[in-house]
């Protein structure tokens, strides 16, 4: 098969720095809705992983200045992408969580039980995207390194956060009997959680 060029065209430097800007906007637009989502459906764990998520996105961020990452546009949306599985980890540990308060275990004993049983799933997707993440960087071009890069750096930071910095938080927020209503977790009965 013989390749015929048709066309070539050259866009300037303000084009590309105009889309970072849009991706940017997006991403923070983005980060915002999910931080309302987790507040209204998950309440206090939402709270509580919108907290972890700001860790989340301040360590990728130093990590990112420290190994002087260029953040180009697969970059940004490598980051992007980590931000939602950080997300989704959250959301799997919540609802485990909430599986074990339904079916009777006290809230401390339902917590440790949910983080246990969604590490597996979280372990599990995490370590086949990183998998992917290291065959791209390996095979890919320059930008497609990029947006590797940015994803596996993510994808580590996402674990991390998810499993140490939100399992912390909730830890410390048991010790305080307002903190246990059963409203704050969105369960429907009586009592404490």
């Amino acid at each position: 098969v013989t390749i015929k060029l048709l066309e070539q065209e050259n866009i300037g430097p303000s084009l590309g720095a105009q889309s970072i800007e849009k991706s940017v906007v997006a991403g923070i637009l983005g980060f915002l809705s999910i931080v309302v989502f987790m507040l209204v459906y998950y309440r206090l764990p939402g709270l509580i992983a919108s907290l972890a998520l700001v860790v989340y996105v301040f360590l990728v961020l130093a990590i990112f200045k420290l190994l002087s990452v260029t953040l180009t546009l697969p970059g940004i949306a490598g980051f992007i992408l980590s931000v939602g599985m950080a997300v989704d980890a959250n959301i799997l540990i919540f609802e485990r969580t909430i599986e074990e308060v339904r079916r009777g275990l006290p809230l401390e004993k339902a917590l440790a039980e949910g983080f246990r049983r969604a590490w597996l799933s979280i372990r599990d997707s995490n370590i086949s995207s990183l998998i992917t993440c290291l065959i791209l960087f390996w095979f890919g071009t320059s930008i497609i390194r990029g947006f590797a890069l940015t994803l596996g750096i993510g994808i580590v930071l996402s674990m991390f956060t998810a499993i140490v910095v939100s399992r912390t938080f909730l830890r410390a927020l048991m010790n305080y009997d307002l903190t246990r209503h059963p409203v704050l977790y969105g369960h429907k009965g009586a009592g404490d959680v």
